[in-house]
């Protein structure tokens, strides 16, 4: 089962395959990316997947690539990987030029994919929760596309792992909870599941739209509102939910617990519903 990679119609090892150094990906941050897992050697909510990415596409006025090449491209680098429970990242940069800010309306788009075994988080992680930490948002202002621009988001993450927790939320400056560095945020509070709405603020998580919906068919109250920091710590619960993180409860922010201290279980059934819908 080896990891590979996709450039430009070629597979290869990961270790073997190389980008030009003059990829705009690389230069100026302009591509965007996709990561689909797969369960039991099927890709998990696909077609939403690659909705997102030709959003993400025509939010940063690239040309269109057609969905058949890239899923033919996909089948084809996932059946030569042969992994049951794999990770596939997909990026897609305006393509090779030389370094100019403006780009000619030739140049063709580089289409990158890699492949990769899945490492499931610790069960006792999840049993337990995590600690997450608030940092203020200071990305820029269309988070709704899912470009490779994520410098603030990893810089965050680090943060939070400086200060021994599992990751962080960024925290608007006017007060305004928006979500995880690589993850949506919700809270239980009454026994109703809230989230951020979708606005250019946040990204529209798959894993996210997949969990309203598990909720509403489980009888659980799912909303979109606004939440201040103040409403984080009189939440009965809190979770990440994101393509990895799956559904991740949260012990405590900031050092203050939240609820008992541990995952809820409105998060443990959310959680159980997501497995048995992606298995």
């Amino acid at each position: 089962m080896p990891e590979l990679a996709y450039l430009n119609g070629v597979i290869r090892p990961i270790n073997e395959t190389y980008v030009p150094i003059e990829d705009r990906g690389y230069q100026f941050g302009d591509a965007v990316y996709e990561f689909v897992a797969s369960y039991n050697g099927k890709f998990f909510c696909m077609k939403e997947h690659l909705d997102r990415l030709e959003k993400s596409m025509e939010g940063l006025s690239f040309p269109k690539v057609d969905r058949n090449f890239i899923q033919n491209a996909i089948a084809e680098l996932f059946e030569k990987a042969g992994m049951a429970r794999a990770g596939l990242y997909i990026q897609i940069s305006r393509g090779v030029a030389p370094r100019d800010h403006a780009w000619a309306k030739d140049i063709k788009l580089q289409i990158i994919m890699t492949i990769k075994k899945v490492d499931e988080l610790d069960s006792k992680i999840r049993k337990q929760g995590i600690d997450i930490i608030t940092v203020q948002d200071e990305r820029w202002s269309n988070c709704d596309i899912k470009t490779v621009q994520i410098l603030f988001n990893a810089m965050a993450k680090q943060k939070a792992k400086d200060q021994g927790a599992f990751d962080a939320i960024f925290i608007s400056k006017d007060g305004i909870v928006r979500e995880g560095t690589s993850s949506n945020f919700f809270i239980v509070k009454d026994g109703v599941i809230i989230t951020h709405p979708l606005t250019k603020n946040i990204l529209p998580g798959i894993t996210r739209m997949v969990v309203m919906d598990l909720a509403r068919n489980l009888g659980i109250k799912a909303e979109e509102k606004f939440l201040s920091k103040t409403d984080l710590f009189s939440a009965e619960e809190a979770f990440l939910t994101g393509t990895i993180t799956e559904i991740l409860g949260i012990k405590t922010i900031d050092g203050v617990p939240i609820g008992k201290g541990k995952p809820g279980e409105i998060t443990q059934k959310l959680y159980r519903a997501l497995r048995e819908k992606a298995e």
